[in-house]
C-alpha cells in the first residue's frame, strides 16, 4: 500500500484504500450519495469526529446519521451551539457556562446577569434559532493554545469558560465557530447549521456552576430539536402521553407508593398494592431463577468500610455514598452494592470446581446518595432493591453462563412486551476509568461479543461504557410510547476475584481463580415498577395487576352471592374483592374503571339464578356472561399464561 495512502475499516470489516487525509464525508460519498446526505459524524477508532476532519492514519470507522445514537449526539451537540449563538444575538450580555447534548435533547446553562427568562423568552428563542439554522452556517473547527484561549475568554470577562480551560491540557484545546458565535468545545458537529429543521426549548431551570451551591446559580435552557418538523410533533405528543402515564401521578392514584417526609426524599414506602404489585414481580423473577440453578441468600444492609474498600466500591463510587457509621471504633456504611457480600458468601468455604457455576441470587437493597433535585417518584430514589445475582464459574463455563443470562433477561422483557436494544458496553483507552488485568479485559471482551454473534444478536458497542471492573452487555428496552430505558446488565467480571483472592480447587487439584457474572434484569424494583406503570399506563396484565378482579353486586340481594364467589376465586388464587357499598352500580363501575381494575363482575338477580356473571373489561366495556365456573376458569388460565392486555378474555 503506497504511504499516501491509507487503509479504513467498515463496520462489517470489509477495508477499503483512501487517500492519506481523506474525510468521513468522501468515505460516506464513495459508499453512496445518499447517506452523504444524511450523515452527520464519524467515529474514527473510538472517537467521533466531525464529518470534513482529515484522517491521517489507518483507522477502523462508522458513519453516524439521526438513526444512531452517535448521530443524534453530534446533531444535538450543534443544536446547543445554536441556541448559544441565538441567546447571543437577544442577550448580548450573556455569558455561558457549559452546553452538552444529552439522552433526550441538549442544555446550555447561562448567566444571563439581572435578567430572569420567561416563557415567552423561549419562544422569541426559539424564533431566532431557527433563523440562524437556515443560514446553513459550517462549524470550523480551530485548535488554539491555553493561552489564546484564556486571554479571549479573559477579554470578554467569561469567567466560566476560564475556569474550564484552567482545567483543560494545552495542545488539547479546540474552538467551535458557526455564524457570528465561537465557543470552547471538544466537538463534534453537524456539517451545517440547515441540518436542522425544527427546535423546541422546553424548560427552563436553575443550576448551580459545576454543581457547587456555593456558586453562582445559572439559568438552564433544556431543548430538543430534529431533522425534521413532523418528528418534532410526533415527539410533543410523545410528551402529552407520558404525562398522562407518568408514575407518579399513577402509583398516587392507585395506591402503589407513597414519600414521606417526616420518612425521608427519596425512600419511598410502598402501599398494600404496590407491595402486591412489588411482590408479584419478584415471585416471577424468583420461579424462573429456581429452574435455572440459583440459589437465594441475604445480606445485611450495612457492612464494614473495610468490605467496599476491598471492593473498590467506596474509592470508586465514595460520592454517591452515605457518610460512614461510627460503631464501636469501627466504621459501617449503609450498604451500595450487594455484590461485596455475596463474594464473602463465596468465600465462605473451600469451593470444588464440581460446584460451579455457583449461582447466587437476592433482592438486595441498596443505598445511593442522590441530590434532592435528581429525586424523582420511584425513578430516582435513595434506598432501592435490586434483582441482583453473582455466578462464579471457571472459565470454560464463561460463555455458557453468559448465554443463560442473556436468555433469562430476553425471556423476562418478552413477558412485559417490550423490545429490546442490546449494547455491548466496552472499555475504552482511558486506563485509570478501570481495574484488573489488561489481558482478562480483552479476553472478557472477546468471549461477549463471541456470545452475541453465536445468538445473531443485533447489538452496538460502547466503548468507555464499562464498569471500573470489567465489560458488561447492557439490555435497552423500549416501552409502549417508544421511550428507550437502561434496564438489564450482564457483567463479566475478572477484578473482584482477585481483589477479594476466591479461590476454587480445580480437578488438578489446584487453586483456580472463578470468573464472576454480575446479573439484574430488572435493575431495581423501584425504578422498573416506575417504567412498568408508565410502559402499560398503569393497565397491568391481569397476572400482574394487585387486584385483578372485583365483584359489583346490583343491589343488597346480591351481597351474599358477591361473597361466595369471591371466596371461590380467593381460593383458587385470584386477588378479588367485592363493593358492597350502597351505590348505584354505574357508580360502581366508574370507580373501578378510574382504579384500573382489570375484570369487573356484575352479579344481579339473572346472574345468581342462572349462576352466572356479566364481565366488564377495564378500557373494552362489557364483553358478555358466562357461567361463573367458566369465568373462574378463563381468570386462571389467563394469569397463568402471562398474557399481555390485547390478548386477554374477550
Amino acid at each position: 500500500m503506497s504511504t499516501d495512502s491509507i487503509r479504513i475499516t467498515l463496520p462489517d470489516n470489509t477495508t477499503k484504500e483512501f487517500s492519506n487525509g481523506t474525510t468521513g464525508m468522501a468515505i460516506a460519498e464513495s459508499i453512496s450519495a445518499g447517506l452523504a446526505r444524511i450523515a452527520l459524524s464519524i467515529t474514527v477508532n473510538g472517537e467521533i469526529w466531525d464529518l470534513d476532519r482529515p484522517i491521517t492514519e489507518d483507522a477502523r470507522i462508522q458513519l453516524h446519521t439521526w438513526d444512531n445514537e452517535e448521530g443524534k449526539y453530534t446533531f444535538w451537540h450543534s443544536s446547543a451551539h445554536l441556541l448559544a449563538e441565538a441567546i447571543q444575538e437577544l442577550f448580548p450580555s450573556a455569558k455561558f457556562g457549559i452546553g452538552p447534548p444529552i439522552e433526550n435533547g441538549f442544555y446550555y446553562d447561562v448567566d444571563f446577569g439581572d435578567h430572569t427568562l420567561q416563557q415567552e423568552d423561549l419562544r422569541a428563542l426559539e424564533k431566532k434559532f431557527l433563523e440562524l439554522a437556515r443560514q446553513k452556517n459550517k462549524f470550523f473547527r480551530t485548535s488554539i493554545s491555553k493561552s489564546d484561549a484564556l486571554t479571549h475568554y479573559q477579554k470578554i470577562g467569561n469567567e466560566y469558560k476560564v475556569d474550564l480551560i484552567e482545567g483543560l491540557e494545552d495542545g488539547q484545546i479546540t474552538f467551535y465557530e458557526q455564524g457570528n458565535f465561537t465557543d470552547l468545545c471538544r466537538g463534534p458537529h453537524v456539517p451545517n447549521t440547515g441540518i436542522v429543521k425544527a427546535v423546541a426549548l422546553t424548560s427552563i431551570a436553575g443550576a448551580y456552576w459545576r454543581g457547587d451551591v456555593d456558586s453562582k446559580q445559572l439559568t438552564r435552557i433544556y431543548g430538543i430539536s430534529f431533522p425534521k418538523q413532523k418528528l418534532l410533533e410526533e415527539h410533543l405528543n410523545q410528551i402529552e402521553e407520558a404525562k398522562k402515564r407518568d408514575h407518579r401521578k399513577l402509583g398516587k392514584e392507585m395506591g402503589i407508593y407513597m414519600i414521606d417526609k417526616m420518612v425521608g426524599s427519596g425512600l419511598p414506602l410502598w402501599l398494600p398494592k404496590g407491595t402486591t404489585l412489588r411482590r408479584t414481580l419478584e415471585a416471577f423473577l424468583r420461579d424462573e431463577q429456581i429452574k435455572r440453578g440459583y440459589q437465594e441468600v441475604i445480606t445485611p444492609h450495612i457492612g464494614n468500610i473495610e468490605l467496599y474498600k476491598t471492593s473498590g466500591h467506596y474509592p470508586y463510587y465514595k460520592d454517591s455514598q452515605f457518610d460512614p457509621i461510627e460503631v464501636d471504633d469501627e466504621q459501617y456504611m449503609l450498604k451500595p452494592m450487594n455484590c461485596p457480600h455475596h463474594h464473602r458468601i463465596f468465600d465462605s468455604t473451600l469451593r470444588s470446581y464440581r460446584e460451579l457455576p455457583i449461582r447466587l441470587a437476592e433482592f438486595g437493597t441498596v443505598y445511593r446518595y442522590e441530590q434532592s433535585g435528581e429525586l424523582s417518584g420511584l425513578s430516582r430514589v435513595r434506598g432501592f432493591t435490586q434483582d441482583d445475582a453473582h455466578i462464579y464459574c471457571s472459565h470454560d463455563q464463561l460463555k455458557s453462563e453468559i448465554k443463560n443470562t442473556i436468555e433469562l433477561t430476553q425471556f423476562v422483557f418478552n413477558t412485559f412486551g417490550m423490545p429490546v436494544d442490546i449494547r455491548l458496553s466496552f472499555r475504552d483507552d482511558n486506563d485509570q476509568k478501570y481495574g484488573g488485568d489488561l489481558r482478562y479485559w480483552n479476553r472478557a471482551q472477546q468471549e461477549i461479543q463471541e456470545v452475541a454473534n453465536d445468538m445473531l444478536l443485533d447489538y452496538t458497542i460502547a466503548p468507555g461504557e464499562a464498569s471500573f471492573y470489567g465489560p458488561k452487555i447492557d439490555f435497552i428496552i423500549r416501552d409502549a410510547i417508544g421511550r428507550k430505558w437502561q434496564l438489564g446488565t450482564v457483567q463479566v467480571d475478572y477484578v473482584m476475584p482477585d481483589r477479594f483472592e476466591l479461590n476454587y480447587i480445580g480437578s488438578d487439584n489446584k487453586k483456580h481463580r472463578p470468573v464472576i457474572i454480575h446479573r439484574a434484569p430488572f435493575g431495581s424494583m423501584e425504578r422498573f415498577t416506575s417504567i412498568l406503570i408508565e410502559h402499560f399506563a398503569g393497565n397491568f396484565p391481569l397476572w400482574l395487576a394487585p387486584e385483578q378482579v372485583r365483584i359489583l353486586p346490583i343491589s343488597d340481594h346480591q351481597n351474599e352471592a358477591a361473597r361466595s364467589l369471591c371466596n371461590e376465586l380467593l381460593e383458587a388464587g385470584v386477588r378479588v374483592t367485592v363493593d358492597l357499598r350502597s351505590e348505584q352500580i354505574g357508580g360502581k363501575i366508574r370507580l373501578a374503571e378510574t382504579e384500573k381494575i382489570p375484570y369487573m363482575v356484575i352479579l344481579g338477580a339473572k346472574e345468581v339464578e342462572n349462576n352466572q356473571v356479566s364481565i366488564r373489561r377495564h378500557t373494552k366495556g362489557d364483553i358478555g356472561s358466562v357461567p361463573s365456573n367458566q369465568f373462574t376458569a378463563d381468570v386462571l388460565r389467563e394469569i397463568k399464561e402471562k398474557s399481555l392486555p390485547s390478548e386477554s378474555i374477550t
